[in-house]
């Protein structure tokens, strides 16, 4: 193809010695810029294959003489941030969960903690607004089954509710009445419990639920339906409802009971994260207050004066 090589008289540039019906390719050469970068991307990628991991292997890569990685300088970064919280995170760790509220500074911090971790522990059944859904409580309002005060909201956090594996997690179980109560008398007590909140008006269906209320439901939801808190009980009368109020839901809710569940995060969460969620869920709007701390025993000056030996 050589022989056919010449050079094209208009561009004074030759021709590549192939031609098609008459066409003819000009031997152009690469402008030397393009030369370059092209043989810099190469000594580029040889000196990244050194230096970085890049080859693919059977169970990882080639590691590279700076040994670096994505997944370490991620690490260096965790250790690092951990070492700058330090500080607080042991202060947090100190300071019983009761006195938290006391102290501003670390109260702030572990709300703000609380907040991160909400997010990436509890939104999937609370929401990200932490307003719940049917079966999910609520957080932000001031009805709670176990108790809305810090120290409570610790324990529920740290030992879940219904958690078989735990000796020390929340409990309670609500009988199915179907088979128990008749569809009547079920009937009966699904408009007693609504007239106890004002979504319906006191009726004869509703004095007789009274009784069967009184007979079957009494002994946990209190006598007068707002509750008990050491059976996780709900209050009745409020007009707030974890899985509805009408007719319908309220009626398969003591046809067949409800069984709701909540993980205990002591075995998936360090003791200050479940601290600072404490914390967070607490700041919510709903939280109760806390518990006045015991008293601290005020010694009797003359029994005290009476054993200090001479």
């Amino acid at each position: 193809m050589t022989e056919n090589k010449r050079i094209d008289e208009p561009t004074g540039t030759q021709t590549v010695g192939h031609e098609w019906d008459g066409i003819e390719e000009l031997d152009t050469p690469m402008p030397r810029w393009w030369v370059f970068t092209f043989w810099g991307t190469i000594v580029w990628a040889l000196a990244y294959i050194v230096l970085y991991p890049a080859i693919p292997m059977v169970n990882s890569a080639t590691q590279g003489v700076w040994n670096w990685s994505s997944r370490g300088q991620f690490e260096q970064e965790l250790q690092a941030e951990a070492v700058r919280r330090a500080p607080i995170t042991s202060a947090l760790a100190a300071i019983p969960v009761e006195q938290l509220a006391g102290d501003e500074r670390l109260y702030q911090a572990a709300v703000e903690g609380g907040r991160a971790a909400f997010k990436v522990h509890c939104v999937q059944c609370h929401g990200s607004g932490a307003a719940g859904s049917a079966g999910y409580p609520n957080l932000n309002d001031d009805d709670w089954l176990w108790g809305g005060d810090m120290p409570a909201i610790h324990y529920t956090l740290t030992n879940g509710i219904r958690q078989p594996d735990h000796d020390e997690t929340r409990f309670s179980q609500m009988p199915a009445f179907a088979g128990v109560l008749s569809n009547g008398e079920i009937d009966a007590v699904t408009s007693y419990v609504r007239s106890l909140s004002g979504l319906e008006k006191a009726s004869p269906k509703s004095a007789t639920g009274a009784a069967l209320f009184s007979n079957n439901c009494a002994s946990c939801h209190g006598v007068d339906g707002k509750g008990l808190r050491e059976f996780g009980a709900p209050n009745l009368t409020d007009g707030i409802w974890l899985y509805g109020g009408d007719k319908a839901s309220l009626t398969t809710t003591v046809n067949n009971a409800r069984y709701g569940v909540m993980p205990r995060w002591n075995n998936r969460l360090d003791p200050v994260t479940i601290k600072m969620l404490a914390a967070y869920v607490h700041s919510l709007g709903g939280g109760e207050a806390n518990p006045a701390p015991a008293a601290t025993p005020v010694p009797d000056p003359a029994k005290v004066a009476s054993n200090v030996k001479p």
